[in-house]
């Protein structure tokens, strides 16, 4: 298998953006991405893509989605896949693009993520996201997105001790890193009080407890490792990746205060990069809701199952903690424009790796590994990616 690095990754502002269509906001992402290759590149010499979307905005025509948003930046002829898998879309864009490239039947594969959630009404936004579970046993049975992910937090409660306040602890420390991302939808902080009081959503969820709708898009390009070197003297490498899936519905799965899919996508994501979660020196992680992120702790190794929140305690999750999760906000308070999210990830760390994430306050100091975590709908899918540092 080939080595597989990153030279160039972009991303727009997420937020709400009733301007600008997902063809405007994909090309922002893809050349915001060339001009971040610091030797440049042909443009042409792209020999394919993989764009993640799970629904582009109201009333927009879903089929040949990808060609149309490649020849939209001038290459027509690069092979184009849209990639759905809910809100792993992004993540499965790069796993794909990782394969493309690893394979070694390409040089040079992009691997993007577009989404333009504000256009939708709120009856057809619920709609769509509740279709990222069982629809006949889920959401036609009366349940949310937000419900089912409320039911793990009840469920975690009951079985390991959480509290309210530990999911609020969450929010708070996920708009706090946002306040200095130039990227973020919310650029905010919030207090434990007013993360306590919001409306509530489903018991135990507050609004503060739920990642907003999204219109955002962002772009990456993978590069055989051997070749890396000539499009720029830093890039990031991909030491490891893996994906699963597993039962959607949550009433078939054995546990529902674990996700499955992530731990057997960390387990291979681990394994191929030869390096244990001690190891991480920062992550990414998919936090569609508190929760999320705090099952995520246990799920990819950096805690023991069901004390997650005990990392929130210590600090141990804060930028200035030993593993900082979430530096940019999160999904939470950074946004999540379904399709784009995964790939936003990769730019987050891509960026971190460099040592080009320049803004006070957000730049992790001497970092040489991180991860990436993105999950499709309650945890039917998930994808897992570790990164280098390009001087090591």
């Amino acid at each position: 298998m080939e080595g597989v690095a990153i030279i160039g990754a972009g991303q727009t502002p997420y937020g709400d953006f009733p301007g600008k269509g997902v063809k405007e906001l994909f090309a922002e992402a893809y050349f915001e991405m060339l001009k971040s290759i610091d030797k440049g590149t042909e443009p042409q010499r792209i020999q394919t893509a993989y764009i993640g979307s799970l629904s582009a905005g109201s009333g927009f025509q879903l089929g040949q989605l990808a060609p149309l948003l490649m020849g939209h930046v001038g290459l027509p002829r690069a092979t184009a896949t849209r990639v759905e898998n809910a809100c792993a879309s992004g993540g499965y864009a790069l796993y794909n693009a990782a394969i493309a490239v690893a394979s070694g039947k390409f040089d040079l594969v992009l691997a993007a993520g577009v989404e333009k959630m504000r256009d939708v009404s709120s009856s057809k936004g619920r709609y769509w996201l509740g279709v990222s579970g069982d629809t006949e046993y889920e959401r036609l049975a009366g349940s949310t997105f937000a419900g089912i992910y409320a039911l793990m937090a009840a469920r975690y409660m009951h079985d390991y001790g959480l509290k309210r306040e530990h999911l609020s602890m969450v929010a708070v420390k996920n708009h706090r890193n946002a306040v200095a991302n130039p990227k973020a939808q919310f650029r905010r902080e919030i207090t434990l009080e007013q993360a306590l009081k919001g409306a509530p959503v489903a018991h135990p969820f507050n609004v503060w407890d739920c990642s907003p709708t999204s219109d955002g898009a962002a772009a990456v390009l993978f590069c055989n490792a051997k070749i890396a070197k000539e499009f720029t003297d830093k890039p990031v490498y991909l030491k490891g990746f893996g994906a699963a899936s597993d039962y959607l519905a949550i009433h078939d799965r054995d546990s529902i205060t674990s996700l499955a899919a992530t731990r057997k996508a960390s387990a291979e994501a681990y394994s191929q990069a030869g390096i244990s979660p001690r190891e991480i020196d920062f992550a990414e992680v998919h936090d569609c809701f508190t929760i999320a992120e705090i099952m995520a702790y246990g799920d990819l190794g950096f805690c023991e199952p069901g004390q997650g929140f005990k990392l929130l305690e210590e600090g141990t999750t804060l930028p200035e903690g030993k593993l900082p999760v979430n530096v940019s906000g999160g999904l939470k308070a950074k946004g999540h424009p379904i399709g784009a999210t995964g790939c936003g990830q990769a730019c987050e760390i891509f960026k971190q790796l460099r040592g080009e994430a320049q803004e006070p306050g957000r730049q992790i100091k001497n970092a040489r590994y991180a991860l990436s975590h993105n999950v499709g709908g309650s945890g039917g899918t998930a994808a897992v990616f570790i990164y280098q540092r390009g001087d090591q």
